[in-house]
């Protein structure tokens, strides 16, 4: 039950003391991570370490200066990784077919599933966690960095570090928002003012309307956080991304 409140309180940290992590902590929670479901028991995935500050001022230029880069002493970055797998099939005279877009899926589930474990380990060791979106942005940049081979792709990154804050719980859409029972009912109208209307009302929103000077939230997310033309970018630099690392490969 302790783990379960652990989960419940989970907040992301985004300030962190220099405070190192121990070995044996940190050992523990990429054990944990090891032990998440995977696909077919093959852990497609691997999980790259970083502490060494030089590195993490590399890592904190790709992140788009991220203050939380530089100050927590331990990054981990996530992988989708077929190059593992198909390396020990070929040793074995078994000829892989993992090399397209349904193994990135089934390998990048396994590396978040692996993420998710860190995460709680590290919450469990009363440790601040944050992911960072910007791994995919610049998954090119990540991939000469730390040296990945044809067949990986960093998927997320976990920022790992003792907290040099406690941000209040961030609101969530009640469970009826995201749980359907038997059969995917589609919302009304009605029914999306009503899921929204207590995010829609926080302080927190009317302040940031104020601050971005748009009429509604929904306006925040589409003109200022997740914009299309950004979007479109990144996703083309990502599929170029698959392609160069050998996981789109569609042909008989």
């Amino acid at each position: 039950m302790e783990t379960l409140k652990t989960m419940l309180d989970h907040r992301s940290i985004r300030k962190y003391k220099s405070t190192p992590v121990s070995e044996p902590v940190l050992q523990n929670i990429l054990k944990t991570a090891t032990r998440a479901s995977t696909t077919g028991n093959m852990q497609l995935y691997s999980i790259v370490v970083t502490k060494d500050e030089e590195k993490r001022k590399a890592m904190h230029t790709i992140h788009f200066g991220q203050d939380m880069v530089l100050q927590a002493p331990v990054l981990l970055t996530f992988c989708a990784d077929i190059n593992r797998f198909n390396k020990w099939c070929k040793l074995r005279d078994a000829q892989p077919g993992y090399d397209n877009f349904l193994w990135f899926l089934n390998a990048a589930i396994d590396a978040m599933l692996a993420a998710q474990n860190a995460a709680i380990a590290a919450e469990d060791h009363e440790l601040g966690i944050c992911y960072l979106g910007t791994t995919t942005y610049q998954a090119d940049k990540i991939i000469d960095l730390l040296n990945l081979p044809y067949g990986v792709v960093p998927v997320t990154t976990l920022v790992v570090g003792y907290p040099d804050e406690q941000p209040p719980l961030t609101d969530r859409l009640p469970l009826e928002a995201v749980v359907h029972y038997e059969s995917y009912a589609d919302y009304n109208e009605q029914i999306i003012n009503d899921l929204y209307l207590e995010k829609e009302n926080l302080q927190l929103t009317k302040e940031l309307l104020k601050e971005n000077n748009l009429e509604n939230l929904a306006k925040i997310f589409t003109e200022r956080r997740y914009k299309k033309d950004d979007n479109l970018h990144f996703s083309k630099a990502f599929l170029n991304t698959l392609h160069k690392q050998g996981f789109m490969n569609h042909d008989e």
